[in-house]
């Protein structure tokens, strides 16, 4: 009789050679330029538009020592109050006119772009990562833990904001250093009582329930099953009092509690201007503009990060 040959097995040893070996995982720069790439192109025509506007307010803050034609500071008294270019005494190079010391709106709009941009990331970092760990402990310890947190979002409530300004700024001086830190505790109550009441929810359900028969420890239940499903509440709520931060510093700004003249934030411009809006409106208008473009960007990217971080709309 003929002999049927069968094929032979894999060893086995290459077998699990071949299943164990990794891939290389790409570099973070490498995968942030991905997701760039795919929120482009599934972006519609006015995402597209809200986008490019931010890559030039934020090219425009990083490169205003490059950008800017003047010296934000450099008092120039014969050129001041010059209209924007194109309105009767305007001078040439003045393109947005001038303040009431004669300096260049659109350089000191620039570098108060750059110091508001800075200062309400920062302080919006601040205020999300204090709220939101407050909060996911607050959920997921309960007991005196959570009444301790949750008795301190109350006073923060209950105290007025303004009143802790003045006495932050009274006792260690309108730095900026300062002032982030202040904008920094603004808002973090509200990520805190939004983030507890989320995980409270989270905390009860199926897979979470699942996690903790299977023998996960807390932290890992915390902050591999919670918090992921958690993100996009606090992708909201960033985006929210980032805006909020920027109006607030305006505010701080227009009560005298701001950065130390002659820096410029979008907020100090507005404030100094206020007195010269009936004679010289443009040295209002320029920067409220550059205020109102920047809360507009970061609503529409706010509201798009949502639904692409947000683990419930994924495959939809």
């Amino acid at each position: 009789m003929t002999e049927i040959a069968l094929p032979q097995a894999e060893p086995a040893r290459n077998a699990t050679e071949r299943t164990a070996t990794p891939r290389a995982r790409p570099h973070l720069a490498v995968r942030l330029g991905r997701q760039a790439a795919d929120l482009w192109r599934e972006a519609g025509w006015m995402m597209r538009v809200t986008l490019a506007l931010g890559m030039l307010l934020v090219l425009a803050a990083l490169l205003a020592p490059v950008v800017a034609p003047f010296d934000p500071n450099a008092q120039k008294l014969l050129m001041r109050l010059r209209p924007p270019i194109g309105f009767e005494g305007a001078r040439p190079g003045y393109l947005l006119g001038t303040d009431e010391l004669g300096r260049d709106i659109l350089s000191r709009s620039l570098y108060g772009l750059r110091m508001t941009l800075a200062i309400a990331l920062s302080g919006s970092m601040i205020g999300m990562l204090i709220g939101g760990t407050l909060g996911l402990f607050a959920g997921m310890l309960r007991g005196r833990a959570d009444g301790l947190i949750m008795s301190l979002v109350d006073i923060q409530i209950a105290v007025p904001f303004t009143l802790v300004a003045l006495l932050a700024v009274a006792v260690f001086g309108s730095h900026w250093q300062v002032l982030i830190a202040v904008l920094g505790v603004a808002y973090w109550e509200q990520y805190a009582r939004i983030i507890r009441g989320e995980v409270l929810k989270l905390r009860e359900m199926p897979f979470i329930e699942a996690a903790r028969a299977a023998g996960a420890s807390p932290a890992r239940i915390a902050f591999r099953h919670v918090l992921p499903n958690v993100v996009s509440p606090i992708v909201v709520m960033f985006t929210l009092n980032f805006s909020n931060i920027v109006l607030l510093e305006s505010s701080l700004s227009f009560l005298g509690l701001g950065l130390r003249p002659p820096t410029a934030t979008l907020g100090s411009m507005v404030g100094i201007g206020r007195d010269f809006m009936p004679s010289a409106p443009w040295i209002v208008i320029a920067p409220a503009v550059f205020m109102l473009l920047t809360t507009f960007v970061v609503q529409m990217l706010g509201d798009r990060l949502r639904d692409r971080m947000d683990v419930r709309l994924r495959g939809r």
